[in-house]
């Protein structure tokens, strides 16, 4: 006869069988389990510094953009050294920050990128078994959680005079990535199980030399309506929304410009997608299923193509606003539906870092290590000014009542 379990041993058994699968409390892909930036966590850290309020932080091998992700016991993280010539994906054990292990992937080839930009500044993707990372021209790689390589794949050259930055993206059983900027962008999808090609869609009006001033930094964002998903991108002169089965594009819209760093913001029934290097923001209404082909003139709510400042990291949406970080460290609220702002305030220091929304607070890195904390509101409030005092360019991580950030010199684990 088989022995029953009780339920406390039960669960003891999963655990110790399963000690990686994904929960809601975890921080799996850039910009959290929704891909937006906002977190259903309410009960987050609003004070600290270097020294106070800190559960732990390791020195990193190398400076870099990207951010973090959580899964259970574990944060992931990618850096670069040798000039490039060895990208690595690194965990640490999250209960005090132990390495547990480091692979690394030489690179002989050449990849230009700009000093502001390092190499490795894509952000893994991890399902809870298995972690994904984007090395640029240095393939797209599968590791299961314990640090063994399940496959490497070879996507070819990825050349601008900037880098890339775009994380891959999760979806039912495939790796989406989108490459470039440059003369070989396109939007691919993968076998998570061994890397093999889905689909590939070219993307051609995206394309351009690697010394013009074109393209997309962005991550896809999937957003599901009405039981239908769809896969938002921000490209240049337009945003559109894609089949992530296919890849088959299913509607643009017109009025982004040449330059597009940020990520789509979608909610209310409202997309939003802004610009970099002065160039226009957008609001267009979300288009039903069924709605296809260019929707410019029938779904196109508002174009701010005024005086906008540089624009690198993503903001978020809360009920009827949007809210943004501008990189020289202006704070705005945006009404969804006109684009009209409601307040221009600044907040903080140049800033490339994205938001996250956790209730009515709004956390957001600068380029000095100080993350600020902002009331999502009508009014501007700015709540806490928290200093840590080393350059990032990387966005905070949430899991679990804790942040983690990404400094150029070290990973913080924040309670």
């Amino acid at each position: 006869m088989r022995p029953q379990l009780s339920p406390r041993a039960a669960l003891c058994v999963f655990f110790l069988t399963f000690p990686c699968i994904a929960f809601a409390a975890d921080w799996p892909n850039w910009r959290g389990p929704h891909g937006n930036g906002v977190t259903d966590e309410t009960k987050l850290p609003t004070t600290w510094s270097a020294t106070e309020n800190v559960a732990w932080k390791v020195k990193l091998p190398g400076p870099g953009n990207s951010s973090p992700v959580v899964v259970g016991d574990r944060v992931f993280i990618t850096s670069a050294t040798k000039k490039g010539a060895l990208r690595s994906l690194l965990c640490f054990a999250r209960a005090d920050g132990k390495l547990l292990w480091q692979q690394d992937t030489a690179f002989g080839g050449k990849e230009t990128t700009h000093e502001t930009n390092p190499y490795c500044s894509a952000s893994p993707a991890t399902d809870g078994k298995r972690v994904f990372v984007s090395h640029g021209s240095a393939g797209l790689l599968a590791y299961d959680v314990n640090g063994k390589k399940l496959w490497h794949r070879d996507l070819g050259p990825m050349r601008h005079i900037w880098g890339n930055a775009s994380s891959p993206v999760l979806y039912e059983g495939t790796v989406i990535q989108l490459c470039g900027p440059g003369p070989e962008t396109r939007l691919i999808a993968l076998d998570a199980k061994n890397g093999n090609p889905v689909w590939e869609n070219p993307l051609d009006e995206a394309k351009g030399k690697p010394d013009l001033y074109k393209g997309s930094w962005g991550t896809p964002v999937l957003h599901t309506q009405e039981g239908r998903t769809i896969l938002l991108i921000g490209l240049p002169q337009y945003v559109a929304a894609f089949d992530p089965g296919t890849g088959k594009e299913i509607w643009r819209c017109r009025g982004p410009g040449d330059l597009v760093y940020t990520n789509p913001l979608v909610g209310s029934g409202v997309v939003v997608c802004m610009s970099g290097y002065g160039g226009p923001a957008i609001g267009l209404r979300l288009p039903k299923p069924g709605e296809t082909g260019d929707v410019t003139d029938s779904h196109r709510l508002w174009v701010n193509s005024s005086k906008n400042p540089q624009r690198v990291g993503t903001g978020v949406i809360a009920g009827d606003h949007a809210y943004v970080l501008n990189e020289p460290g202006v704070a705005e609220c945006i009404e969804l539906r006109t684009g009209k702002p409601v307040w221009k305030e600044r907040a903080a220091n140049m800033s490339w870092g994205s938001m996250v929304l956790s209730g009515d607070r709004i956390y957001v890195t600068d380029m000095q290590g100080q993350t600020v904390v902002l009331r999502a509101g009508p009014k501007f409030e700015l709540l806490h000014e928290n200093e840590l005092g080393e350059t990032t360019r990387a966005s905070p991580a949430v899991s679990n009542g804790q942040l983690f950030i990404r400094t150029y010199g070290h990973l913080y684990c924040i309670r």
